[in-house]
């Protein structure tokens, strides 16, 4: 049985993008939420910085839909091909 990259590229982007989103918010909400989780990710991803603004939770949400889009389309073609 073969994945459909379409199908699991999309699913991990909007996966991975959420999870970033959703932490960033409950961070702009309660500031301690999730602080060493964005750091984390503040330091993986070029430009995006763990501030409490809804402009880096944006930017942020962004990173990782590509991330998880790439992520999610390399998986995807790996186990296609060993699925052989």
């Amino acid at each position: 049985m073969k994945l459909s990259l379409k199908a699991v590229t999309l699913t991990a982007a909007i996966v991975w993008g959420l999870a970033l989103f959703l932490v960033g918010m409950g961070n702009l909400l309660w500031p301690p939420y999730g602080k060493e989780f964005l750091e984390v990710m503040s330091s993986i991803y070029p430009g995006y910085k763990q501030q409490a603004t809804f402009g880096d939770v944006i930017v942020g949400t962004l990173y990782a839909v590509v991330d998880g889009a790439i992520g999610g389309f390399i998986t995807a073609w790996i186990y296609n091909s060993l699925a052989k």
